[in-house]
């Protein structure tokens, strides 16, 4: 639909099954204990502080009933300090009241001693009101104070405070403490779950390492048996985890068994294929031998007659049908021979190893080619230093050979062909390249497939098996090599890639 974004696939989630686990459990736990130390330190608080104001209120109340019945009776109402002297209240404990000469106020400090507030500090405390029971003021060179206001009897406010700096401390301590132990905790926490969970994941680690091992294994082509297995102890069918484990058991058992079937159905086909090549071969030579004693005897005949003495109808007709059997024998023997060597190369019976010039062969397959392939331009790449590989001489020139004439029948004339021989990394590379119309990519995939036809673009000009491509795979694999192919219009490569090997057997 048109104007309709299509938003990108999401990627998978990168952590493990077991980090997630343990990310999650120790976040919900340390989620709980948190709020858990946040809710203790408010509630703890929230005692220490009506703790405080009772304190306050005491201490208050105490110093106002000295400041307006002073004993002994006095008839000059005592200053602050007059009143916490006679008071002898706690430690910390400020005194406030509005008297005949204005504010005035005092403090004990931590020894014990009363000190007057200074100017300043009085006028922090000015505007007291006895709106608020409590407040919590702060105050200059004291610190923070609780503070409670009250009246006296003549209506004149009165305050008296204590300082939360104890408060704070044991709210401080205590949130240390909660965090401290919510942390060893945490620790601890981690490392039982991460023994928990790597106890409990082994088996799910067990089938992942087993199907791993599986996945590596070459199943597509060959003898395959699959011998890997999830160990028993991790296949406990009382378990979700197990269960898996039973069940690729389960599974790996089936595909054993179905590519031991297909590896005995192939071995038969092959061997089907290579005794019935094999018995073909004699009648097509009968077949090609008496036709090719046919027109023998009818060229005899007409030698004896004289080079112009006319043929008559019959004598045409046979001339001819023989020579169609001898072009058809000739294409089955071709046939047979190429089905012949595919099944001994299958079986790996076919190749005879010793040290081969591969340099050498391609020099030879391109003069081959260029005295075939006469409308074509023939190049030929190679160093001066012959290219040494182990392997069948004749098998790795039919290589050659097949590549070559590959690129003369299926391009067009006027295309060059070059054939180049290097050493790359330890590996010898035979590449034929050729600038012609290319390959269709639907059948680039298929194009090393048995009786594999090019397409439109690279017409055959020339009849054929559709063995050739297959046999130079074939060829190429039983030596341990590996041939691809790259092609765009213009230019087409096949590159074929074999274990080098040194020149000299000493090296």
């Amino acid at each position: 639909m048109a104007g309709t974004a299509i938003s990108p696939p999401r990627r998978g989630h990168r952590w493990s099954l077991q980090t997630r686990l343990m990310t999650a459990i120790i976040g919900m736990v340390a989620l709980i204990l948190a709020g858990a130390a946040f809710a203790t330190s408010a509630i703890l608080g929230g005692i220490l502080q009506q703790d405080l104001d009772n304190s306050v209120r005491e201490s208050t109340s105490q110093a106002a009933k000295e400041l307006t019945d002073p004993f002994p009776p006095s008839p000059v109402t005592p200053s602050a300090t007059q009143v916490l002297n006679l008071t002898r209240t706690e430690p910390g404990f400020l005194f406030v009241f509005r008297g005949d000469q204005g504010l005035d106020g005092a403090y004990v400090d931590a020894q014990g001693s009363v000190h007057a507030l200074t100017d300043d500090q009085l006028d922090q405390l000015g505007a007291l009101t006895t709106q608020q029971p409590f407040l919590t003021v702060p105050i200059e060179g004291l610190g923070t104070y609780r503070l409670g206001i009250g009246t006296m009897s003549n209506g004149a406010p009165v305050a008296g405070g204590l300082p939360l700096t104890q408060v704070n401390a044991t709210i401080t301590q205590i949130i240390s403490t909660t965090l401290m132990v919510t942390l060893v905790g945490l620790v601890a926490l981690a490392g039982a779950i991460a023994l928990i969970v790597r106890r409990s994941l082994r088996p799910l680690r067990a089938v992942a390492d087993t199907a791993t091992r599986v996945a590596s294994l070459p199943l597509s082509e060959g003898e395959v048996s699959i011998t890997e297995r999830v160990p028993d102890d991790d296949t406990d069918e009382h378990t979700e985890i197990g269960r898996v484990g039973l069940a690729l058991n389960t599974l790996l058992d089936h595909v054993d068994t179905s590519l031991s079937e297909r590896q005995r159905n192939e071995e038969r086909m092959r061997a089907f294929v290579a005794d019935a090549s094999h018995e073909l071969r004699t009648p097509l030579a009968s077949i090609r031998g008496y036709s090719e004693l046919s027109l023998r005897g009818i060229h005899q005949q007409r030698e004896r007659e004289g080079v112009d003495a006319p043929a008559d109808l019959l004598t045409q007709t046979t001339e001819a049908s023989l020579e169609r059997i001898q072009a058809q024998s000739l294409r089955m023997t071709r046939l047979v021979e190429d089905l012949l060597l595919l099944a001994r190369l299958d079986e790996g019976t076919e190749l005879v190893y010793g040290a081969v010039d591969l340099t050498r062969i391609a020099v030879d397959a391109v003069a081959d080619a260029q005295a075939l392939g006469t409308d074509h331009a023939w190049t030929l790449d190679v160093g001066d230093d012959p290219v040494i590989v182990a392997g069948d001489a004749g098998r790795l020139q039919q290589v050659a050979v097949n590549l070559l004439a590959n690129a003369r029948v299926h391009t067009p004339a006027g295309t060059h062909v070059t054939a180049t021989v290097t050493t790359e990394d330890g590996t010898a590379v035979l590449r034929v390249h050729d600038d012609g119309p290319g390959i269709d990519p639907a059948v680039t995939d298929v194009l090393f497939e048995r009786f594999a036809r090019a397409d439109a673009s690279r017409a055959r000009k020339t009849g054929g098996t559709g063995l050739g491509l297959s046999i130079v795979k074939a060829i190429v694999t039983a030596h341990h090599g590996t041939i691809e192919v790259d092609s765009a219009p213009g230019s087409t490569t096949f590159t074929v890639r074999l274990p080098a090997r040194p020149a000299a057997p000493g090296e």
